[in-house]
C-alpha cells in the first residue's frame, strides 16, 4: 500500500504538486490522469524516490521513500515515460544487468528473468540488441524489467505514447496481466488509455488533486439530473414545438444528421427526470421517437470540467 501525506514539491516560484494526499491500495490499476503539466511525472518521480518532496511524506509498504529508500523500492517496479534502456545490450543482458542492480539473489536470477521474459513476449528478441527493437519492443523491455524482483506495485508513466494501436493493444494487455499479481499505478493524459485498464482514477490539475473514485462512480456523481437526450425523424422546429410543451425546460441544444435524424439534448428545469412527459408529448404529435435516454457524463467531460478553471471541486469516493 502506498501513502501520500500532503506532498508538495515546489521549484523556486512555481508550485509544480500542492500538497497531495491519497492512498494506493493492494489489487487494483489506478489510473493518474491530468493534462500536460498537471505534475504527474513529478509526483511519480517523488514516489519512486527519484526527486525529494519540498513538504509531505510517500510510505510505500509503512516504510518513508526518503528516509528507508532501500526498504521502500524493493516493493516498487518502476517505468519512466522513457525507459532507462542500454542500447548497445542484448535484451538479455540487459535484464541480468537490472537483476543484478535490484539486489536478486543468484539463484533466483535466471527464473525471474525467464518469468518476464515469458510474460512480456520477449523471447524472440531476447538475444536482439536493444537499439535494433521497435518502440513497442523497448517498452516491454522496459516493463520486463519494472517487473523483475515482483514487487508489489509496479508504477508505469506514460507507458504507450508514441506507440502504434497495435501496440497500444499489446501493453494494455500486459498490464492487465500485471494487474493480477500486482498493484499497478498508470500514469497517463490519455484518456482511453485510462478508461480501457484501470479500476480507479485519480485527477490531478495544477498539482491538486480534484479527482479519487471508481470511472462508474466518477460519471454518476458528476451526471447532471434532468438530461436527457431524444432522437427522431423530425426537423428542429418540429422537436422544439414538441419538447416545450412540457413546460418544464431549461435548455435544448439541437444537432441534425445526413439522414434527417435530430438529436435534442435536454435540460429540464430543477433536475426534473421529464422523460415519461417527452414520451407523451411526442405521441401526442404522432412523431415517433428513435431514443429516449438519460444523458451520462462521459471521462472526458469529467476531466475537462476538473481540469479546466473547476480545481477547486473535489471529487472523491464517498466511504
Amino acid at each position: 500500500m502506498i501513502e501520500v501525506k500532503n506532498l508538495t514539491k515546489r521549484y523556486g516560484n512555481h508550485l509544480a504538486v500542492d500538497h497531495l494526499n491519497f492512498t494506493v491500495e493492494s489489487g487494483k490499476i489506478y489510473g493518474f490522469l491530468g493534462p500536460n503539466g498537471a505534475g504527474k511525472s513529478t509526483t511519480m518521480n517523488i514516489m519512486t524516490g527519484y526527486l525529494g518532496a519540498t513538504e509531505g511524506q510517500v510510505l510505500i509498504d509503512g516504510h518513508d521513500i526518503l528516509k528507508e529508500p532501500e526498504e521502500a523500492k524493493k516493493n516498487i517496479g518502476y517505468l519512466p515515460e522513457i525507459p532507462p534502456l542500454y542500447m548497445e545490450m542484448t535484451v538479455r543482458e540487459y535484464l541480468e544487468f537490472a537483476a543484478e542492480l535490484k539486489g536478486i539473489k543468484k539463484d533466483k536470477r535466471e527464473s525471474q528473468i525467464e518469468e518476464v521474459i515469458r510474460l512480456a513476449k520477449l523471447r524472440d528478441v531476447e538475444n536482439r540488441l536493444i537499439q535494433n527493437l521497435s518502440k513497442g519492443y523497448k517498452q516491454r523491455v522496459g516493463l520486463a524489467q519494472a517487473v523483475l524482483g515482483f514487487p508489489e506495485i509496479i508504477i508505469l508513466d506514460e507507458p504507450t505514447v508514441g506507440l502504434d494501436p497495435k501496440q497500444i493493444i499489446e501493453i494494455r494487455e500486459l498490464i492487465r496481466k500485471l494487474a493480477k499479481k500486482h498493484t499497478v499505478i498508470l500514469s497517463s493524459h490519455i484518456l482511453a488509455e485510462v478508461r480501457e485498464v484501470c479500476d480507479y482514477i485519480m485527477i490531478i490539475s495544477g498539482g491538486k488533486l480534484v479527482a479519487s473514485d471508481t470511472t462508474e462512480n466518477l460519471e454518476n456523481m458528476m451526471s447532471g439530473k434532468g438530461q436527457i437526450e431524444v432522437e427522431a425523424k423530425a426537423s428542429r422546429d418540429e422537436m422544439d414545438h414538441i419538447i416545450r410543451r412540457t413546460g418544464k425546460i431549461k435548455e435544448v441544444k439541437y444537432r441534425t444528421s445526413a439522414s434527417g435524424i435530430t438529436t435534442a439534448q435536454i435540460t429540464a428545469k430543477g433536475g426534473e427526470d421529464i422523460r415519461e412527459e417527452l414520451f407523451l408529448a411526442f405521441s401526442h404529435a404522432d412523431v415517433p421517437m428513435l431514443t429516449l435516454n438519460q444523458s451520462k457524463t462521459t471521462l472526458e467531460e469529467i476531466f475537462l470540467e476538473l481540469t479546466q478553471g473547476s480545481g477547486n471541486r473535489m471529487i472523491k469516493e464517498e466511504k
